[in-house]
């Protein structure tokens, strides 16, 4: 049984989805500190260069290796530009499930980018990983991730009440920690049968390879 995942790329008609390299530090970082990224994650802020270097060079790789789950750099075909990132974590082996999140750079947002990669990463892992269930977990107010999950089949099974910790400014410009509820949402394999056409029908990519 596989217990962790492989070293893989996975390519669009227009995004390649790659390991993280210590390169995408500077362009990282600078997503990371953006405040829609400071509202709806965890991520501390600000999120350094330092940071950005210690999550691609220490914590991805011993995520990866004890199997619990996968960071993908998000980056376009033509430009190689760092436009997002995909998360794998909480990954259970037995179970075949994991939770999935993503996270769209201010300067990407608007292009289908964070569906073309979660649609594109759920195909890879129902297909080649034997995975059977992916959950997201979308803050109640945070209605773009709930879009993407609409858009790639997630069915909403219910909500986690007082469950999330976001953010918010303050007066004085500080972030204060902020509760609200976590939407769960779930996909199976069957979940995705007509999603690509209808992405496509739509005019993003439904095309996805990997290696």
């Amino acid at each position: 049984m596989t217990t962790t995942f492989p070293d893989i790329s996975i390519n669009t008609d227009r995004l390649v989805l790659r390991a993280l390299e210590e390169a995408d530090a500077p362009a990282l970082a600078e997503m990371m500190n953006d405040e829609m990224v400071a509202a709806w994650t965890a991520v501390p802020q600000p999120f350094t260069e330092h940071g950005a270097r210690r999550w691609i060079t220490e914590y991805d790789p011993a995520e990866r290796e004890a199997g619990r789950g996968l960071d993908l750099a998000v980056t376009e075909f033509l430009t190689q530009r760092l436009v997002g990132i995909v998360q794998l974590g909480k990954t259970n082996w037995h179970v075949r499930s994991t939770e999935m999140s993503y996270i769209v750079a201010p300067w990407a947002r608007g292009e289908g980018y964070a569906s073309e990669a979660a649609l594109a990463t759920a195909r890879w892992l129902f297909g080649d990983q034997g995975i059977e269930r992916i959950e997201l977990r979308t803050a109640a107010d945070n209605t773009a991730s709930q879009q993407v999950a609409q858009k790639i089949g997630c069915i909403s099974e219910g909500v986690l009440r007082g469950a999330c910790i976001a953010r918010t400014r303050t007066e004085d410009g500080t972030w204060a920690d902020l509760r609200t509820d976590f939407i769960v949402w779930g996909l199976l394999p069957e979940d995705l049968e007509g999603v690509a056409d209808q992405m496509a029908e739509a005019g993003y990519s439904s095309f996805t390879d990997w290696s």
